[in-house]
């Protein structure tokens, strides 16, 4: 979590007055309950002092905007409203708010056919994240539904950036980040099933192969399970791809099947 004013960083240092400013902030712009900051804060076991010892951490906060922005306006941004507390800013001015709402118009654009404007829109959505979502926060209950949320939220829009990147015929340039992407989300089929395809659009249908029997191993070692039926029907298709004469193979490229086959109901239901 960073919070920046005119250049200057002005994060709170204190744990727990910084779990409280997250709090507020993905609640922004609404009124949030103070058993709920305090529920945040202690879970089942909050000291008999919490209400003071939470408004002490308002009261911090408070000094803070007043440092960073004037006397004036701090009463403004942090207020008093039953049943508790609300954060007025700017959803502009919150890098998860922008992040949503590039993700919405990405997705939008992509399924009425805009794809291009589409891959640009999801692009400079994903350009916000920095690692993982309040990384340097001790989240509690609360703020780990909300961080949950926002991380399901970033895999969607990944899954519909590398959906309209494949569209556009970017196979060989999405290999790198499918195998990063597979590495760190390895029981997400949907991003093995890409990568499957990345590769055999590539022209590296052997690696393809590959890929889908290092699928099929992670599965079976973490859950007993098989691939869905779409991507053991990928890895039937690329089975059932007819092989050259020797002959012929010498001094010309593979060939392999155009853009749109990698977009149809099985490639883009793996």
């Amino acid at each position: 979590m960073e919070i920046r004013h005119g250049g200057e960083v002005c994060t709170p240092t204190a744990p727990k007055t910084r779990q409280t400013l997250a709090l507020l902030l993905f609640r922004a712009n609404q009124a949030v309950d103070t058993s709920a900051v305090i529920d945040e804060l202690w879970c089942d076991n909050p000291p008999r002092s919490s209400m003071t010892t939470m408004q002490t951490y308002i009261y911090q906060l408070r000094k803070l905007f007043s440092r960073v922005t004037g006397e004036d306006t701090q009463q403004k941004i942090l207020v008093s409203q039953p049943p508790g507390y609300c954060l007025r800013i700017s959803e502009d001015q919150l890098d998860a708010k922008v992040f949503e709402r590039l993700a919405t118009e990405g997705r939008e654009l992509l399924a009425t056919g805009h794809v291009e404007q589409a891959s640009r829109k999801l692009h400079e959505a994903l350009k916000l994240w920095r690692g993982r979502t309040l990384a340097d926060v001790s989240a509690g209950r609360l703020l780990e539904g909300h961080i949950v949320h926002l991380e399901e939220l970033r895999i969607t829009t990944l899954e519909l950036r590398c959906h309209a990147d494949l569209q556009l015929g970017a196979h060989r340039e999405l290999v790198p980040e499918l195998r990063s992407l597979v590495t760190e989300y390895p029981l997400n089929e949907w991003f093995h099933g890409q990568l499957i395809t990345a590769l055999h659009h590539a022209g590296r249908r052997g690696e393809a192969l590959q890929a889908y029997q290092n699928l099929r191993r992670v599965l079976d070692t973490e859950l007993g399970i098989e691939p869905s039926i779409a991507l053991q029907s990928l890895q039937r298709d690329l089975l059932a791809e007819p092989r050259l004469p020797a002959s012929s193979r010498a001094g010309r490229p593979l060939s392999l099947r155009g853009p749109a086959a990698g977009s149809n109901g099985r490639a883009s239901a793996a």
